[in-house]
């Protein structure tokens, strides 16, 4: 089985996709979400270094994108399919064993709040094989330890391609961390969570 072919079957066993962005975000979530179908079976969780001033912005330039729904991720709130969760500016996003979302304000972890770190290791914790984790464009090293985590947890790891990021320190640090983390074009990350999807 070809590497490609052990990635596009890692989807079917899939139960959440988490994924980290800071400088660069924006123009690589559009090459990932709004081609998402309605009805897109998996919960996604965001995490992305944004200014506490920007509150909701991101929520809404893909709502107004995306075929499923984009909401800000609330204090307790159970994972439901077929959304799409960002990270409130200023908060750090986690995810309960029982699989329900938590905000916390505690202090900055590497500067960051949200931190990726602790978004992918409490989805770790929580979701074991069953997660993808992506790392995308960033500036900094936030998620290369949650990227540990993932991985030895048993999950699936895709990393954006650094020569294609705008910022690639994070791509470049999450694939250090990991042996089994992948890099990828944004066209092949997006075919592959479409396919994999059709045949679920």
């Amino acid at each position: 089985m070809s590497g490609r072919e052990q990635m596009d079957g890692c989807m079917q066993s899939v139960e959440l996709i988490v994924i980290g962005a800071s400088a660069g975000a924006v123009s690589a979530l559009t090459h990932l979400l709004p081609p998402l179908p309605g009805g897109y079976p998996l919960p996604i969780l965001i995490a992305v270094h944004i200014s506490p001033r920007d509150t909701g912005s991101l929520v809404a330039l893909f709502r107004e994108r995306c075929r499923i729904t984009v909401k800000e991720a609330e204090d307790k709130e159970p994972i439901a399919p077929s959304t799409v969760y960002f990270a409130a500016p200023d908060y750090h996003l986690l995810v309960e064993r029982t699989r329900v979302l938590s905000l916390s304000n505690e202090e900055a972890v590497n500067f960051s709040r949200p931190s990726i770190d602790l978004l992918f290791t409490s989805a770790a914790d929580a979701y074991g094989s069953n997660l993808l984790a992506i790392v995308l464009s960033g500036a900094n090293q936030d998620g290369s330890k949650g990227i540990t985590a993932v991985s030895e947890a048993g999950g699936a790891m895709w990393v954006q391609a650094p020569d294609t990021a705008e910022a690639r320190s994070m791509p470049d640090a999450a694939l250090a961390a990991s042996a089994r983390a992948r890099a990828l074009g944004l066209g092949s990350m997006t075919e592959l969570l479409t396919q994999g999807m059709g045949r679920r």
